[in-house]
């Protein structure tokens, strides 16, 4: 089934790390729905933003223990992906960074 890329792809996520494996590598990572797959995530892409894909990484980040005192809870876990687009291509939600 083909889905919306925008029920696919949550949210860019911009941290030290994902800047430099952008700038190095030409590679973009995402926040991901959790039941999206590779295929999914590279048809997202290259509809939202009109580029080549090359490989998609998925990771299940799983949702960390946190505390507020005496009381104890749990952050959500979720899925990222990692993008790597053809040489020369750029997105340009990522421009202005």
């Amino acid at each position: 089934m083909i889905r919306n890329p925008y029920q696919v792809l949550g949210r860019a996520l911009t941290t030290e790390r994902s800047v430099r494996m952008r700038e190095d590598h030409n590679r973009y990572a995402f926040q991901i729905a959790g039941d999206a797959n590779k295929l999914d995530v590279k048809r997202a892409v290259e509809q939202a933003f009109k580029v080549h894909v090359i490989d998609v990484r998925v990771q299940n980040v799983r949702g960390k223990l946190k505390r507020m005192g005496r009381f104890a809870g749990r952050r959500p876990a979720w899925k990222k992906a990692i993008v790597k687009i053809k040489a020369g291509e750029m997105l340009p939600l990522f421009e202005h960074l």
